[in-house]
């Protein structure tokens, strides 16, 4: 086949979750099939990617768009119903790069649409396209209300979780959506009366994060990694510390929580102390977790399936993380993940994991199994490829 990518972000280097998937779905795919993608430029020193990208890409369209351009189009669609998540990569430049490409190409037999935001662009092809959503966006927004913010950030809130579900109904529009968990796939399906929904999940490079053998022996570091200016890990590393943390001091005062991941604002920053560590960006993940006792992931708001919880399980290290992060992996409690949703069962599951070597080993080695099995780049590919061959009968 003929495939597009329509991508949101340039897809390299892959360390954040949106480049992280495409790049590793089309390195796959590009075995079989011919690929093409057109994607946004928001960082010119990006430029020097490329011959990445070329190995696995036919063609590549860039499409510059600067910090300023879309904090412009948001301030101009301030009175529109228009999503500021999808304003802000709202572009002419875009439109006329993909009707130019399009009418180029026309031997393309199918587009793969990243996220909602790249939903308001080939809306009048007749080319078979597949939206495929990193989650189900009005389900974040909802939980994201839920959370107690400052009255400003409450405010812009409803006014964009409001705006999220009435433009959420363009999924109906595509001859499939795709979304990483059954949890996002029935919330959209009740939302939307909407009955063209399957899922893809998330992954694990194996080659990176399933090589090594998970040294059990130690109980002396909490690990925690993601993007630290992504609200929901601030969020995230704000509550464990200040709620969490206190209460597994109390029994392990020399314990080391470490916070590891790019872009840390101010309010992460200002966590770090004497049992709290702050890395900024760590090139190698693999040797981070391998070095880890527990990993946690305590998100309040979110959805979807979260890649540091399927790394570190990849990894072999017991996780203990909330219902955000563990829904998606339709497992039970214990098998690479142990799930809490309150403040003191999560704190006393991470203590049992750093009393208990046989335990953190036990836990541990289930979650490995269970990637290896169900969440490989490999398998997941081959259903996206499965998915491709549906929307082009």
């Amino acid at each position: 086949m003929q495939i597009l990518f329509l991508a949101n972000r340039f897809p390299y280097p892959p360390y954040r979750g949106d480049k992280l998937k495409i790049y590793n779905l089309a390195k796959r795919l590009s075995e079989n099939h011919s690929l093409h993608l057109v994607t946004f430029l928001q960082n010119k020193n990006d430029k020097e990617h490329l011959p990445h990208l070329e190995q696995i890409f036919e063609s590549i369209e860039l499409v510059e768009l600067t910090k300023a351009q879309s904090i412009l189009s948001c301030i101009l669609g301030f009175f529109s119903n228009m999503p500021f998540q999808v304003l802000y990569f709202k572009s002419k430049k875009m439109k006329r790069a993909l009707s130019k490409f399009m009418a180029k190409h026309s031997e393309i037999d199918a587009v793969h649409v990243q996220h909602l935001r790249m939903s308001q662009y080939l809306e009048d092809s007749k080319v078979p396209q597949i939206l495929d959503l990193p989650d189900a966006f009005s389900l974040y927004w909802e939980r994201r209300l839920k959370t107690k913010r400052v009255w400003w950030q409450h405010i812009f809130d409803k006014m964009e979780s409001k705006r999220i579900v009435q433009y959420e109904q363009k999924i109906k529009n595509y001859k499939k959506c795709l979304v990483c968990s059954l949890e996002d796939k029935i919330h959209l399906e009740k939302t939307h009366n909407a009955n063209n929904i399957d899922i893809l999940s998330n992954g694990v490079d194996l080659d990176t994060f399933g090589t090594e053998e998970h040294d059990y022996s130690h109980n002396h570091k909490i690990l925690f990694t993601g993007n630290m200016d992504y609200a929901p890990n601030v969020d995230g590393v704000v509550y464990f510390t200040q709620e969490i943390l206190p209460l597994i001091l109390n029994k392990y005062p020399n314990i080391e929580f470490v916070i590891a991941g790019q872009r840390p604002v101010k309010q992460v920053l200002d966590l770090a102390g004497s049992n709290v560590k702050i890395t900024g960006f760590i090139e190698d993940l693999a040797k981070e977790y391998n070095s880890a006792s527990v990993v946690v992931a305590p998100l309040r708001f979110g959805a979807g399936t979260q890649n540091k919880v399927l790394e570190a399980m990849a990894a072999g290290v017991p996780v203990v993380c909330s219902d955000i992060g563990f829904e998606g992996l339709c497992i039970d409690s214990g098998e690479g993940a142990i799930k809490e949703t309150d403040t003191q069962g999560f704190a006393q599951s991470v203590l049992s994991l750093l009393e208990s070597e046989k335990k953190r080993k036990e836990v541990g080695r289930k979650g490995k199994t269970i990637i290896e099995n169900n969440f490989s780049w490999d398998t997941i590919s081959k259903t996206l490829e499965n998915y491709f061959n549906q929307v082009c009968k």
